[in-house]
């Protein structure tokens, strides 16, 4: 497991905590077989069920903290397979999205909205195009979209040195494994027509000041039957970390408004 570095540990351990005053339960943690892996689960509060995404791919489940579990909600954080405390190891997109069903089901969980960060925002909307009857809603933020544009990619090369710094473990090998397979996916001649017809209600918002720009969400949106865009003003694309009240009320309205 290596560090990607995009805050220092010091802050990512003090943002664990309450940033928001509310009165947040303890995550519990849980174990879940899948596919000959044991997968670790997360989860905390009561309510409306969703399954939180963090990013990478291939990063610990960074967001599985009291403080960014919306209150009123039942959050699942379910770490990837072949990371942190999940066995298993590399895999591709589609299966990602058969241990996110088999998860739902072992839970007892009937459908849920999935929340999901960078990377995670992405496979949310793999999920709700493969899976619809399982998915409420889809809240993504700070997505990348389906796309391998070389001057997005460009603009986010230039801009990733000024990012706030942010230490986060990554698994290179899911790493490279997801990315090549998300690559596959954005490559596939139905993958449009797809998106087009997916009513799964979905909101993608962007990060005011993320580096990586957010054309292909707001083009991803208007394609989406039921989709929508929107912008947090001046925070960066690891607000989670930088500006967690922020974070809070930003998931709060979007499944307000789903």
């Amino acid at each position: 497991m290596e560090l990607l570095s995009r805050m220092p540990a010091q802050e990512l351990h003090a943002i664990s905590g309450n940033p928001t005053g509310a009165t947040f339960p303890v995550v519990e943690s849980r174990a879940v077989d899948v596919a000959g892996a044991r997968l670790h689960v997360g989860v905390s509060g009561d309510g409306p069920d969703v399954v939180v995404l963090s990013g990478g791919p291939g990063c610990v489940h960074y967001l599985e903290r009291d403080g960014l579990a919306v209150p009123g909600h039942r959050s699942w954080f379910p770490e990837p397979r072949g990371v942190g405390r999940s066995g298993g190891g590399p895999h591709d997109m589609e299966r990602a999205v058969a241990d996110l069903e088999a998860i739902r089901e072992s839970l007892g969980v009937d459908s849920w909205v999935v929340v999901g960060h960078s990377w995670g925002s992405d496979l949310a909307v793999r999920y709700a195009v493969d899976r619809p009857a399982a998915v409420t809603g889809v809240v993504g933020l700070a997505g990348r979209g389906p796309q391998r544009d070389r001057t997005w990619s460009e603009a986010y090369e230039a801009g990733s040195p000024t990012e706030p710094a942010v230490e986060i473990e990554v698994a290179r090998d899911v790493w490279a494994s997801l990315s090549e397979s998300f690559t596959e996916w954005i490559h596939r001649p139905d993958l449009w027509s797809g998106l087009a017809a997916c009513d799964v209600p979905v909101h993608l918002v962007a990060a005011g000041a993320d580096v990586r720009p957010s054309w292909p969400l707001q083009q991803l949106a208007a394609l989406l039957p039921r989709g929508r865009f929107s912008v947090v003003p001046d925070v960066p694309h690891d607000f989670w970390a930088t500006d967690p009240t922020v974070w809070v009320a930003t998931v709060a309205q979007a499944l307000a408004e789903l």
